[in-house]
């Protein structure tokens, strides 16, 4: 019996710790892909101040990578249910706003720090509220109005707090935004309305396609003829390569700490990888001067942050509650 209760006892701590290191991997692949993607964009030593190639690139090697895993290495196994009907109301929609968050995102770290856009980043709980009100999947209350407002005022007063603030970079960071709201809401539509829900590696394999065509479009118009007037092509393959495997690894890292934890510790872990970001910016790099304000301001704003993943995760078990009480009521995947 005892000897029962301490393999229990070594089996639990074994996966605390796996639990920890995915998390972690998470928090390290994340700040470390946000300050990848800034150096490759803003160095001089690199010259690549392209940020809809870069996107495009991520995009196409996530694209040829998923391709390789599932089809060729068949490691890993696209989920099936998916038809021309989802694919064309329900992918195209999300890929194209994935694209768009990804672009608008990259491109403002020509303009504005890293520590800055993270802060800004923080409103995103409004606009996918805002929008999920628009949509019908969301119902507007007294207390969401009161957490909206909370998230709204930290990030004035962050943005107030702001040095050396550049107008374009804030609206290319806040196009970032309502595009990566509306890819949310797209989300959450697809799997009410269509009922199927895929796995992040199924998800990447749908939608990296969709993604890297709408970017090769723009991509052909606005950054080929720069790229072309340069002469050679300012191509790094080895860095390039290496910050397309660092994005999917990312993908996967997040994949990883879904299927280990819960919805309230992904959520908690990326409020920890928000700080750790804005407090590392200002060591890593020189356009980030941090002041007393914007420090501040963003404590505000994450405080609303962390009352909204409150009130949705317990908005969430409600309805699972819900759910199981009344299993008629409750959608059929079409995924197996």
């Amino acid at each position: 019996m005892a000897d029962q209760s301490s393999n229990h006892s070594v089996s639990s701590a074994k996966e605390g710790m796996l639990t920890y290191c995915y998390l972690l991997l998470y928090i390290a692949l994340s700040s470390g892909q946000i300050f990848f993607n800034k150096w490759v964009l803003s160095s001089k030593e690199i010259n690549f101040p392209y940020p809809l190639g870069l996107t495009l690139l991520h995009m196409t090697f996530s694209s040829v990578l998923c391709f390789v895993l599932t089809k060729v290495l068949k490691i890993l196994k696209v989920e099936e249910g998916m038809t021309l009907e989802i694919y064309t109301t329900s992918v195209i929609p999300i890929g194209a706003m994935f694209a768009m968050t990804l672009w608008l995102g990259n491109t403002a770290y020509l303009y504005i720090s890293v520590a800055f856009a993270q802060m800004l980043k923080a409103v995103m709980p409004v606009a996918v509220f805002i929008l999920g009100v628009a949509a019908g999947l969301e119902v507007m209350s007294m207390r969401m109005l009161m957490i909206m407002s909370v998230i709204s005022f930290g990030v004035l007063v962050a943005s107030y707090g702001e040095i050396n603030i550049n107008w374009i970079g804030v609206v290319y960071q806040m196009g970032g935004v309502v595009g990566e709201a509306l890819r949310l809401i797209f989300m959450e539509i697809f799997v009410r309305k269509k009922g199927l829900k895929l796995n992040p590696i199924s998800m990447m394999y749908y939608v990296s396609p969709c993604s890297a065509l709408c970017l090769l479009i723009p991509w052909i118009f606005l950054e080929k003829p720069k790229m072309d007037a340069q002469g050679a092509w300012s191509f790094q393959p080895l860095v390039l390569t290496l910050n397309s495997i660092c994005t999917f690894a990312l993908n996967l890292s997040v994949f990883l700490v879904i299927q280990h934890t819960s919805a309230l510790t992904i959520r908690v872990a990326g409020v920890v990888k928000d700080w750790v970001v804005v407090l590392l910016s200002a060591i890593l790099f020189a356009d980030t001067k941090l002041t007393l304000i914007n420090i501040f301001g963003y404590a505000i704003a994450i405080a609303g942050v962390a009352a909204y993943n409150n009130f949705k995760l317990k908005k969430e078990v409600t309805r699972a509650t819900g759910s199981d009480n009344n299993p008629s009521s409750s959608q059929i995947p079409t995924t197996k």
